[in-house]
């Protein structure tokens, strides 16, 4: 759902640049134009930090309980660390539509109204749809038709298709089928012929709406995930009561 990338500082900027309009003729003997490139919005992302832990009592070390005691917590908090990094991650994309969570433009991620140098820009399907072959095939010509700051065509691509795990069967059997999807038409599945989606069909445990569906592309720096440090654990003891401590971070 992302593109990972690395950070060292408390918070990281993503600065969007409106680059150059199309070139116009140059007449014989006339000075060239020049143009001017402009700031957009500024995306923060803020390094976030997680950690959690557990502790084996000193009486269950002294009854030799350690191994099988930590062994189990520490799968356990093995698994919490992963359910915190999905459940992160799917948030973004499930507050995608919700306006009390906004980018750097001001807008929601998923919004109609995205605002750039020459007015506004919409990621959202023009008229809402729950997931069917027209519906996608509406949302692939809305992507091949996505312009950057000053309107000029970008040759977007779609990548990938994301559900949540209610669509799993019925998403498969859109874009797999051989032909078309639910028809008694002879024609091909045009979706699978033309390889609408090269990196594949994902579906999430952790999407809270059972109809929502998103369609990334290879626009790139759109979702970005960055991580300050890799999940680490430590064990300590501590003094006072001689329990053992291990926590992730």
């Amino acid at each position: 759902m992302f593109e990972q990338d690395t950070s060292d500082k408390a918070y990281e900027e993503e600065i969007e640049i409106t680059g150059f309009g199309l070139a116009p003729v140059k007449n014989e003997g006339t000075s060239i134009v020049y143009d001017t490139e402009t700031q957009g919005s500024i995306t923060r992302y803020t390094n976030v930090a997680y950690a959690l832990g557990y502790i084996v009592t000193y009486e269950e070390l002294k009854d030799d309980l350690y191994e099988v005691v930590s062994k189990r917590r520490a799968q356990q908090l093995a698994f919490s660390m992963r359910q915190t990094k999905e459940n992160i991650a799917a948030n973004v994309y499930n507050r995608a539509f919700n306006t009390s969570y906004t980018g750097g433009d001001g807008t929601c991620m998923i919004n109609n109204a995205h605002p750039t140098v020459g007015g506004t820009q919409s990621n959202l399907l023009t008229t809402a749809a729950d997931l069917s072959e027209t519906a996608i095939e509406d949302m692939l010509i809305q992507v091949g038709l996505t312009v950057n700051s000053r309107g000029l065509k970008i040759s977007a691509l779609p990548m990938s298709l994301h559900i949540p795990y209610q669509l799993i069967f019925e998403a498969n059997r859109i874009y797999k089928s051989v032909l078309q999807n639910d028809t008694a038409n002879n024609a091909i599945n045009v979706m699978r012929a033309m390889s609408a989606f090269p990196k594949g069909i994902f579906a999430s445990h952790y999407f809270t709406s059972a109809t929502a569906w998103f369609i990334r592309t290879n626009v790139p720096r759109g979702t970005l995930w960055f991580e300050r440090e890799a999940i680490s654990f430590d064990q300590d003891n501590e003094f006072s009561t001689k329990n053992a401590l291990a926590a992730c971070y």
